[in-house]
Order: C-alpha cells, then sequence, then structure tokens
C-alpha cells in the first residue's frame, strides 16, 4: 500500500554525515532552519534533532527539483534525497559537524508546508517566556531544548540501570488516593461512584513505599509524578518527577552510600564527569551556623560568624539588646570590597529586607579607620576581637544582621548566596555536593500554635532523643538527610520510624489525638503491627538534578510542557471550566467568587 513517503526512507540524521561520506547517495528529513536563494542555487538548512546539514537545489543539476523549492520556506517539513558533496574552499562551517559537506538534492518531497513562526528557532531569542510556552510545541524546537530533554532522558536512563543492577524493583504507586497532607496543599480529584468524596494526587509515595518495605520487597524504585498545590518559583511545578527510593534493613549510611553511587553513575553517564564519594558531611547546625541555610553552596568561602558574644555588652543598644533578648548578632565579611557604593549597600539592605532583616549594618575597613556609623559605638578591646574573629583587614567591608536566629541566617545566608555571584567568587562548571544531616524532627508553627514535622511525620528521631519527645520536642533531633548540590537540594530522605509505639509517639507529640491520628494513618500503624523491617529511603527530584546538570536558571526549560507561575498551561489553557454536565455527574456545584472590589 503506498504512503506518503514513497519509496524514501530517512538513511541519516542531520548532524550525521561528514567529508568521509563523500559521493553518497542519502536521504534526510527535517525542518527548514533557513532558507537563502544566491543567484537561483537555494540553499536550506535542514534540521531535525540532532543538527544541521545544508542542502542544496541547483538548476543544473536538476532544474524540475529547484522550480519545485521555490515554494519552501522556514519550518516546512521536507524530505530530500541527494549526493554528499563536498563544500567549495573557503565555504565550509566550522561550528557544525555536517559542515564541510551538503547535499546536493535531485529529489524533493515537501510533506507539509508551515505557517510563519510567532518567533525564530534560534537561541537567545528576545521573546517573552509566555509567548514560548503558548506556542510550546514550535518553541520545543529550538536546539537548547532538546538538548535538555535529551540529557534529562539519559538521567532517567541511567538511574534506572544503577538501581536495577542493585537489585531493587520499579513498583508503580497509586496516584489517585486518599488526602494525607505533608505541609503542601493537595489536588483533590472528586469521586463520581461515592459523591461527596475526593481522592488526593499524591505529594510523594511516601506511605505506599514503606508498605512495599513491610511486604518484603526489600528495595523498591520509581520515576514517578508528584503533584503539590502550593506557589510556584522557578524551581517548582504543581507536577514535578521524583526519583523514589526505598530499601529495608539499611541505615543512613547505607542510604547515603547507595544515593551517592547514583550520583555518581549519573555524571559520569550524562556529563562524563568523575565525582569521588564519599560526599562531604555537615551537620544542620553546623550548615546553619557557618551558611546560614540548611542547603549551603560550599563552592565558595565567606561564611557566616557569630558575634553575639562580642557585641553583648557593647554600647550598641540594637546589637546589645538583641542578644538581651535571646537573639544573635552574625557578620559576613566580603573580603576587599571596601570600595562598594552607598548605593550598592542600599540595594543590599533592601535585599536582605526580603527575608524580614530590619536593616544592614556595615564597617568599611580603611588604612586608618573603620568607617561606619557604629564604629563609634565600639571599645578598642571589642573592635580587637571582632577584627580578630572576622578577619578584618584594610579593603573589607563587613556587614552585621542582628535579630532572632531564623532571620539573621535566613537573611545573611541569602545574602551571601548573592554576595558568591555578585563577587564572581563561583567557578562555573562546578558541582558540589555536600550532605546535611540531623535536622530538627519538628518546629513550632506560630499561626497554628502546634507542633509541626519538618521534614514528614514518619522520620524516625534519633535514639539518644527519645525521652525529649516529651520534655523538649524541639531539641529532638531526625535520623534525616539531604543531599545538597551547589546550593540547592537534590535530594533529601530518612530512616522511617519502624515500630508502632514510636509512631503514636511522635503523632502525639504533633498535637494529634489516637482518633486523629487512628483516622487518617491507621492502615499505616496497622502494617507496622504486622512485622516492619527497619528501614529507610531518600527522593530526589529529577527535574531540579535535571536543571542543574544542563546549567539552566529555571525547571521549565528542562520540563516539555511546563506551567506558568500560576499554574496554568498556556498551550492547551488549563485549568478550564468544566461543563455543567459533568459536574452533575460529580455531585459538584461551582460558586463563582466576586473580585475583590
Amino acid at each position: 500500500m503506498a504512503d506518503l513517503l514513497g519509496n524514501m526512507r530517512r538513511t541519516h540524521h542531520c548532524n550525521e554525515l561528514g567529508i568521509e561520506d563523500e559521493g553518497r547517495q542519502v536521504v534526510l528529513m527535517g525542518w527548514v532552519q533557513r532558507r537563502r536563494d544566491h543567484g537561483g542555487v537555494i540553499f536550506i538548512d535542514l534540521r531535525d534533532r540532532e543538527g544541521l546539514t545544508q542542502v542544496v537545489f541547483n538548476p543544473e543539476v536538476d532544474a524540475e527539483v529547484h522550480a519545485k523549492a521555490h515554494v519552501i520556506r522556514s519550518e516546512f517539513v521536507l524530505g530530500v534525497r541527494g549526493k554528499v558533496v563536498k563544500r567549495f574552499e573557503g565555504m565550509a562551517n566550522p561550528n557544525l559537524k555536517t559542515g564541510e559537506i551538503e547535499i546536493m538534492v535531485n529529489e524533493l518531497k515537501i510533506f507539509n508546508a508551515a505557517k510563519t513562526p510567532p518567533f525564530q528557532i534560534e537561541e537567545n531569542i528576545e521573546v517573552s517566556e509566555n509567548i514560548r510556552l503558548a506556542h510550546r510545541h514550535i518553541d520545543l524546537r529550538r536546539p537548547q531544548l532538546q538538548k535538555n530533554l535529551m540529557l534529562r532522558h539519559r538521567t532517567g536512563a541511567a538511574v534506572r540501570r544503577y538501581l536495577n543492577d542493585l537489585g531493587f524493583i520499579d513498583i508503580e504507586t497509586p496516584f489517585l488516593t486518599r488526602s494525607t497532607p505533608e505541609g503542601a496543599r493537595d489536588y483533590l480529584v472528586p469521586s463520581r461512584v461515592n459523591p461527596g468524596q475526593f481522592y488526593a494526587l499524591p505529594q510523594s509515595p511516601q506511605l505506599f513505599k514503606q508498605l512495599l518495605m513491610v511486604s518484603g520487597f526489600d528495595r523498591y524504585y520509581q520515576i514517578v509524578r508528584c503533584f503539590r498545590d502550593e506557589d510556584l518559583r522557578a524551581d517548582r511545578q504543581p507536577e514535578f518527577t521524583q526519583i523514589d527510593i526505598e530499601m529495608s534493613f539499611v541505615g543512613e549510611e547505607d542510604v547515603m552510600a547507595t544515593a551517592e553511587g547514583m550520583m555518581r553513575a549519573v555524571f559520569k553517564d550524562v556529563l562524563d564527569l568523575d565525582l569521588t564519594p564519599p560526599f562531604a558531611r555537615l551537620t544542620y547546625d553546623e550548615a546553619v551556623g557557618r551558611y546560614g541555610l540548611d542547603k549551603p553552596d560550599t563552592r565558595f568561602d565567606l561564611e557566616l560568624k557569630d558575634v553575639s558574644d562580642i557585641v553583648a555588652g557593647s554600647g550598641f543598644k540594637v546589637f546589645a539588646d538583641v542578644v538581651a533578648k535571646g537573639g544573635i548578632v552574625k557578620a559576613i565579611n566580603a573580603k576587599g570590597c571596601v570600595d562598594m557604593t552607598r548605593r550598592e549597600i542600599d540595594e543590599l539592605t533592601e535585599f536582605v529586607a526580603v527575608y524580614r532583616a530590619r536593616g544592614l549594618a556595615y564597617i568599611k575597613v580603611r588604612e586608618d579607620q573603620w568607617q561606619s556609623p557604629i564604629a563609634k559605638f565600639f571599645t578598642d578591646d571589642e573592635k580587637a576581637a571582632l577584627a580578630q574573629r572576622l578577619d578584618m583587614v584594610p579593603g573589607d567591608l563587613v556587614f552585621f544582621g542582628a535579630d532572632q536566629p531564623k532571620v539573621v541566617n535566613d537573611s545573611l545566608g541569602n545574602l551571601r548566596n548573592h554576595l558568591g555571584a555578585k563577587l564572581g567568587l563561583i567557578e562555573e562548571g562546578r558541582f558540589n555536593f555536600v550532605w546535611v544531616t540531623h535536622f530538627p524532627l519538628m518546629e513550632y508553627d506560630e499561626v497554628e500554635k502546634r507542633y509541626q514535622a519538618l521534614h514528614h511525620p514518619f522520620t524516625a528521631p534519633v535514639e539518644e532523643d527519645f525521652d525529649l519527645l516529651d520534655e523538649d520536642p524541639l531539641r529532638v533531633r531526625s535520623r534525616a538527610y539531604d543531599l545538597v548540590l551547589n546550593g540547592n537540594e537534590v535530594g533529601g530522605g530518612s530512616i522511617r520510624i519502624h515500630r508502632t509505639d514510636l509512631q503514636e509517639k511522635v503523632f502525639s507529640a504533633l498535637g494529634m489525638g489516637p482518633e486523629d491520628y487512628q483516622e487518617k494513618f491507621g492502615f499505616l500503624l496497622s502494617a507496622l503491627e504486622s512485622g516492619a523491617p527497619p528501614h529507610g529511603g531518600i527522593a530526589f527530584g529529577l527535574d531540579r538534578l535535571v536543571m542543574l546538570l544542563c546549567g539552566q536558571p529555571s525547571i521549565r526549560d528542562i520540563i516539555a510542557f511546563p506551567k506558568t507561575q500560576k499554574a496554568a498551561c498556556l498551550l492547551t489553557g488549563a485549568p478550564s471550566d468544566a461543563a455543567k454536565a459533568q459536574l452533575d455527574e460529580l455531585s459538584l456545584r461551582v460558586r463563582k467568587l466576586m473580585p475583590d472590589a
């Protein structure tokens, strides 16, 4: 049976042919990147996902084919048959793998014409992201996006090979489950056959993978879609992909060694880089103490120093009062930045205000004096102590933060990252991994006036801290661990609670009564009672990991069809209204909210 292709079948892709193929008859297929007419000879750059090849329509070679080629424009879809020839002297393009040759066409098929695209299919184009997302099927033709998605594919393939070789089993878990909020809002799905009731899309397969350990599968993994109804940023999406892993009869070191091996395999397969585990380790207290954040970028120094003890009795009342009220004073020394302008310092003050800092004190260290509105408040002994602790020498600019610990650490930690980029302290192309361990098990929510799990309520506490669950829950350390890459959390996990009595004790510390936790998690407690092995695991954010591997600033550039910051798909128009008949089937009625007056 005849088809549109006829006897034309692709022999090579558009980044494959070279001078060694000269004289061969080949068939290429793809899209028209650009068209040029040079004195009657038509040159076309033909593009597929692999690259470009120049094809030539010469009236002296085939007048009929040349005449047919006059209608071709950008993004037409073509098939061409022709002979590989060497380009004329001086016409080679060293920037293309195929730059020494071209295809002299003797047969042409135009599979489809195309409207003029809304933007050029090139890198570094000046076009808004909304226009790109509204025409994502065209945007995805850009070479960088295609490279990103192919790198994503290779990452997933490397993960599967590595885990399969270690005896892990790929098991799918349900998408339609019950709501067990883990911090973010769930996406709810109404049930037609159970009117008035709802499924929730999973924020992670956490409980199911623990149940699989109880079921004896021992080593599980899944590359799985997860869903969170949360405010979006450059590194967040409402639907995202996790590399989800769980193991039985393990401790922290076992899980961390497996994760390090997986990163080593991925970086070797994808970037041909040799990582050298084991990775560096920091406790949560060390990370926050030195870097201000629990996901530190360790590619550069510029560490924070606590000077609370030095300034506690100083004449600078702002610092002294903060320390007296249980707050802290920390400083960061921007070496060699003494000539930073007042305008630049004001911009940095505005930057830390985003993190609730009420100001940014500073001292410029000159050869003959400290230049600062606050310098006069310190004694000579206090100045000497500050100079020693902060390594203050002429040419330095020191910034101070004073407030409650969280505000100081958040503001100065983010200022550190900002200065690292601004001052060119970060070596491009460098990948620094660090494990952060021993997170607090829980934190206090001032709004809801109760304790909340810092990660999730199934994380095991450190055994030495069991008694503190009743006495002082905020001092309880967890057996949780995060893997941080260049200041980004790429993986996080923990050893889980595998005993019913301890799980109930943690639920109680979080303010849940027996009725509450039995209603929400009775199935888990029942499973733990049936013989649960010690187990633990980790989950990696595939999108964020690939973003870093690609060197891209946003995960939207490594996802085929991402959502906007308002969780909308500009290509398809989702979310959209539902038909009344659909709502009636689901026993739902939509109430339109009036906009604020």
